[in-house]
């Protein structure tokens, strides 16, 4: 007996309209992973009841879990499409939605702008202007190196927005993965000359004090970037600087 994959998909045609649940079955190949599917459905988009529809739109671009393009829900669980394989989601339909925190563009792909503002409003960049040759970078010792670069792994994906509880439509909360970045560049050598600037992005509405330690964001981070610890430290240098401010010192 031939073995078939099941897919039950949350489909959407513009930003303004319903959404819909369609169903597809397709054969079943070893190693498959959410994207082939997606791609297996797109050669023939015919339903389980036999009616042609439009191809899924979603989005994909390493196929190596570094881009974070293609995150969406799988089974109910943020996360990459690229490293979600069939034989590891258990027993029955596999289920596929876009985010729920970020505005649907069309089907799975959803539009993560406001994620992308958070990176600006923290300043998530060391500003050097390249006018000139700066010469080799300042050395920075093994055990801080590897603890940046942990937080340097973030892809934007958007999995620890989803699941933050304090992140949505209804809050001013800049969300996991912006605030964390503002851990990575306080800690590189030339990025401390505007750490003030970024702490007191995060100070203020929307900033690190409407964090409700859910944790939930690190249960799902695909990189296992210690948030939790990001916070901890930022809640530390924060301190620092209102007290500096109060008493002027």
């Amino acid at each position: 007996m031939t073995r078939t994959i099941e897919l039950r998909i949350r489909r959407q045609d513009r930003p303004t309209a319903a959404s819909r649940w369609e169903e597809f079955s397709l054969p079943h190949h070893p190693n498959m992973n959410v994207i082939s599917c997606l791609m297996e459905i797109r050669k023939n988009p015919v339903t389980r009841q036999g009616t042609t529809v439009a191809p899924i739109a979603w989005e994909a671009s390493c196929l190596e879990e570094v881009c974070g393009s293609c995150t969406m829900n799988v089974n109910g669980r943020p996360r990459q499409a690229c490293s979600a394989l069939i034989d590891r989601l258990g027993s029955g339909p596999v289920t596929l939605e876009p985010l729920t925190k970020f505005p649907v563009v069309r089907d799975l792909i959803v539009d993560r702008g406001r994620m992308f503002e958070g990176l600006k409003t923290v300043q998530a960049w060391i500003p050097i202007d390249g006018t000139y040759d700066l010469g080799p970078g300042p050395r920075i010792a093994e055990p801080e190196r590897e603890r940046a670069y942990a937080f340097s792994q973030c892809m934007t994906c958007g999995c620890c927005m989803e699941a933050c509880p304090q992140f949505g439509d209804r809050s001013d909360f800049l969300g996991p993965a912006p605030i964390a970045q503002v851990r990575l560049f306080n800690a590189h050598p030339t990025g401390r000359m505007n750490a003030e600037e970024r702490l007191r992005a995060i100070m203020g509405r929307g900033g690190l004090a409407d964090c409700g330690n859910a944790q939930a964001c690190v249960e799902v981070c695909p990189k296992s970037i210690p948030l939790t610890e990001a916070f901890g430290e930022l809640g530390r240098q924060t301190t620092g600087l209102w007290m500096k401010d109060l008493f002027g010192r």
